[in-house]
């Protein structure tokens, strides 16, 4: 029978029946009644009437026919009362032998082809359970015994400070004695699949199955999804926002979950752009000062070098230039091994022995540092620097210098020296190389790869240093670039840090990385 509604809507209905005006979604929005129940009741009215028609007008006799119908329904069919029997059955062939509910509805099935399918199946037994009071449990989860060493174990597992092996004990020593799963899987905060997955590894392993955890399986596609996202969003780190029509100084979230859907057609949330950023390590106090570029030309600029970097030859060389320092000659800070409980220190005022600067050109092509120690960080040394490359690389046709916008590296007098060195005439004389300035975008430091083996040099001989003259720190530094040389000499492919393990990031172009570093200066 349908959903039971009230005397007063029966009588609705039986008014509306009465004059023929049937209309049951209308009725049933009047109602607030659903649609199916408004038309079993027209139905059972059309009964009423087919079998009572002389009575269709008295209400009182159709609630009696009603309550007639209504006590006919409640009697349990023939097909119910097969059910019933079999469902006895299948109850005690799961509780008294090794069988489940999959099983016994294959048996039914067998048996009965036109029987319900697995999900009725499984719905009618399980209400059939809650009318009886019964309940099977979950036998396939019971385990027997527990061989004396291995209860040892579990015991000393559950009295241990690993939340693990606390975990896995009290699963296991639970259910032997014969706990529910759910209930268990409360007490130690795992879900029932997790639970499950335990006990089948100690089904099959005993507990050398418990100490070894499956590793999940890694989808590929999403984790280079992921990565994908992550290298556009430096990228974009890299840039203004202007350059992406967003009129602020500085990026947000929201800015920058803009600008990615603009640009890439892809929309990404608030929450995973912030985990991409910090997995990055980045943050945004940093990003102010270090990875965004004003430079309205920082496409442009970039794209030139990339097209260089594409297009070098093997008799062109293209040079990332910096300087290093001043730095001062003392004591300094840094990672140590020292024994436990015990701290190196110090002291925070020292009174210096000299100080250094170093100016640096790395060849990206063969990993090749050249540099020389100077007083100052002015024209006269980039000029020097200039000279020292063309007699180095006299065989070549064509070097690029690349650097930052530091006023020094763009003044009159060095493009005046340029001009010069450029010049035919200086050129077949001194038999030198042609010059081509790369300049990096300005505040772009992140993007001069040579930053990264300056950061690794001072990782590896300047923190944690006592030098005590600057001769000495000199001396460290010549062998520490003469020893860099060397190895890529000797092995031409790049793997600056899989095999020194101290610069930050590879010695290759990518304005995805951030090779300058301020802390290890």
């Amino acid at each position: 029978m349908a959903n039971r509604i009230s005397l007063k809507k029966l009588r609705v209905l039986h008014g509306l029946f009465i004059k023929s005006e049937i209309n049951i979604s209308g009725t049933a929005r009047a109602l607030k009644s659903s649609k199916i129940t408004i038309r079993k009741y027209f139905s059972v009215l059309r009964l009423f009437k087919t079998q009572f028609p002389d009575d269709i007008n008295h209400f009182n006799r159709f609630i009696s026919f009603l309550k007639k119908l209504n006590k006919d329904s409640e009697r349990p069919s023939e097909q119910q009362t097969r059910m019933s029997s079999i469902f006895q059955q299948v109850h005690d062939s799961i509780v008294n032998s090794n069988s489940n509910r999959k099983i016994e509805w294959e048996k039914f099935i067998t048996k009965f082809p036109d029987g319900y399918r697995y999900t009725q199946f499984t719905y009618l037994f399980s209400k059939w359970l809650n009318e009886n009071n019964l309940n099977i449990g979950t036998k396939r989860w019971k385990i027997k015994s527990i061989p004396e060493e291995d209860l040892i174990t579990l015991n000393r597992w559950r009295l241990s400070t690993d939340r693990r092996k606390w975990e896995k004990s009290v699963v296991v020593l639970d259910v032997l004695n014969g706990e529910p799963i759910s209930r268990t899987a409360f007490k130690v905060e795992r879900s029932r699949r997790k639970i499950k997955e335990w006990l089948k590894s100690f089904e099959k392993e005993g507990l050398k199955g418990l100490q070894t955890d499956k590793k999940k399986k890694v989808n590929k596609k999403i984790i280079k999804n992921i990565e994908t996202k992550k290298s556009n969003l430096v990228k974009m780190i890299h840039e203004t926002p202007k350059n992406f029509g967003i009129n602020r100084a500085s990026w947000s979230l929201e800015t920058l979950k803009y600008a990615y859907k603009q640009t890439y057609g892809i929309t990404i949330s608030n929450s995973m752009i912030s985990e991409y950023i910090k997995s990055l390590g980045y943050g945004f106090r940093k990003a102010k000062k270090v990875l965004t570029s004003p430079d309205p030309n920082y496409r442009e600029k970039l794209q030139h070098i990339t097209k260089i970097l594409s297009g070098l030859t093997n008799k062109q060389k293209f040079f990332s230039v910096d300087e290093f320092g001043p730095f001062a000659i003392k004591i300094k800070g840094g990672t140590s091994i020292v024994k436990l409980g015990e701290v190196k220190t110090y002291p925070q005022w020292q009174k210096s022995k000299g100080s250094l600067i170093c100016t640096a050109a790395l060849e990206l092509s063969h990993n090749q540092i050249t540099h020389f120690y100077s007083s100052k960080k002015n024209t006269d040394e980039m000029i020097k620097l200039l000279d020292l490359l063309l007699v180095k690389y006299k065989d070549e046709e064509k070097i690029y210098f690349s650097w930052d916008a530091a006023s020094w590296h763009a003044s009159k007098k060095l493009n005046d020296k340029i001009d010069e060195v450029n010049q035919e005439e200086y050129r077949n004389i001194n038999k030198t190389p042609l010059v081509e300035l790369a300049p990096l975008p300005s505040s772009a430091q992140f993007l001069n790869v040579i930053e990264s083996v300056f950061s690794g040099m001072s990782k590896g001989i300047i923190h944690s240093s006592d030098y005590q003259s600057p001769d000495e720190c000199k001396s460290a530094i010549d062998k520490y670039f003469n020893d860099r040389n060397v190895y890529f000499q000797k092995y031409p492919k790049r793997a600056g840090k899989k095999i020194w393990g101290k610069e930050i990031n590879k010695p290759i172009f990518d304005e995805t990385k951030n090779f300058k570093d301020s802390k290890w200066r």
